[in-house]
């Protein structure tokens, strides 16, 4: 499982990632196809100065022996959060699924998957590599901290 300290660090990317998703969002509202929402939220996602890459191929295996067909993840920043996006009217539990083949099949620590539907939805996850399971990830970023500390 990951220190207190490393998942503070990951929900601060998370919090980016979602800030530009939102932007994006504010910026073309919904009905676009999955494609430019993508290639929006990754210019976005340069103007944070974060690594990333796009549509990266996951290499499947059965039984051992490399399959030719690959999953392809839409986005993975800081090469630790996956973030798999939709521009649907509302997520499913297969949506869900694939992220968390995703993160299985990877082992990386967070995953994001946004829905760029009428309101923008994000829901985060984390994977446990000790018991291969994915949970809901509800960890403060350091800024979410700091607003709640604020006075007003």
């Amino acid at each position: 499982m990951l220190t207190e300290q490393r998942q503070i660090q990951l929900a601060d990317i998370v919090y980016d990632i979602i800030g530009a998703a939102l932007e994006v969002h504010r910026e073309y509202s919904y009905g676009i196809s999955e494609g430019i929402y993508q290639e929006a939220l990754s210019l976005e996602l340069d103007d944070y100065g974060y690594e990333k890459e796009t549509e990266c191929d996951l290499p499947v295996y059965y039984k051992g022996q490399l399959l030719e067909k690959r999953f392809r993840m839409d986005l993975v920043v800081e090469n630790d959060v996956v973030v798999e996006l939709k521009a649907i009217e509302a997520i499913l539990p297969e949506h869900r699924a694939q992220l968390y083949n995703y993160l299985r099949l990877t082992k990386k620590p967070i995953g994001i998957l946004l829905n760029f539907g009428k309101v923008l939805r994000a829901e985060k996850y984390i994977y446990d590599p000790d018991t291969n399971e994915v949970s809901y990830f509800n960890v403060k970023s350091t800024r979410q901290r700091n607003l709640m500390n604020e006075d007003f």
